[in-house]
């Protein structure tokens, strides 16, 4: 099964070149479907909208994750991509010719105290930490169900963990051994088999029993061999914007090491 779809290309960066009338900025991503009109939606409009008019500027290249509350953030770049090429003029992009982003926005399954990160419940982890690896800024959008004092309140199904497919056991066992919890591989809803990602590996879904240094666990598991890449974003969130059941949007900074 391939995870996701894009609106034009997988590309996950994009340069605007825009007339100065055009206040909104740019857009480009791995795409994304728009939901429902619910509560929990009008909060995450206004977690992309305030993240977007306080992070991003004109001439600059944007990274956009993938997550359902990106395309709010599209959204206020502009009603849609295809739309923004063909009227103001945008060049989509990609890391060979700009590997250095100057903003990159992204949501989150969770965010913890201290702005680390659970990603990956679509399937784009890996793409997407390297969008954000490659951004000067790396920004957060959310709504207030995936706000938490500590990973695991929240989301309960578990760290996604990308891995090579002949791999996937000897993994999964290492993970629960090392760290505890149990570590499965996510199936498919659609066909029969499991999940395959746009990179053509498998995903575990490591279900851990309690909190966890997550710098350090982040690194061991990484050491593992066949870990393509985790869930976990440790040390590269700056800031999250939350929108709130009450109308409001709630702003978190990382803690100053």
């Amino acid at each position: 099964m391939r995870l996701r779809g894009w609106v034009f290309s997988k590309v996950a960066a994009g340069f605007l070149s825009s007339p100065s009338s055009w206040k909104q900025k740019h857009v480009c991503a791995l795409g994304v479907l728009a939901v429902s009109a619910s509560m929990a939606e009008e909060a995450k409009k206004l977690a992309a909208y305030a993240a977007v008019d306080n992070h991003v500027q004109n001439n600059q290249v944007v990274g956009v994750g993938s997550g359902s509350t990106i395309v709010y953030a599209v959204d206020r770049l502009g009603r849609w991509a295809r739309q923004l090429i063909l009227q103001h003029g945008l060049t989509l992009s990609d890391l060979d010719r700009h590997p250095e982003l100057d903003v990159a926005i992204d949501g989150a399954d969770e965010v913890d105290a201290d702005l680390t990160l659970i990603k990956g419940g679509g399937g784009c982890l890996t793409q997407e930490k390297i969008v954000a690896g490659c951004a000067k800024h790396f920004v957060v959008i959310a709504d207030f169900r995936k706000d938490s004092k500590a990973l695991g309140q929240q989301w309960k199904k578990g760290v996604p963990i990308e891995v090579i497919p002949m791999a996937y056991v000897p993994i999964s066992r290492t993970i629960a051994r090392r760290f505890g919890g149990e570590a499965n591989l996510r199936m498919a809803v659609s066909k029969a088999g499991p999940v395959v990602t746009d990179n053509s590996n498998f995903i575990l879904d490591w279900k851990f029993e309690h909190a966890q240094n997550w710098k350090e666990v982040n690194t061991a598991i990484k050491m593992i061999p066949g870990v393509v890449e985790t869930g976990l974003f440790v040390g590269m969130a700056e800031r999250a914007y939350f929108g709130m059941e009450d109308g409001s949007v709630q702003v978190r900074d990382a803690p100053v090491n």
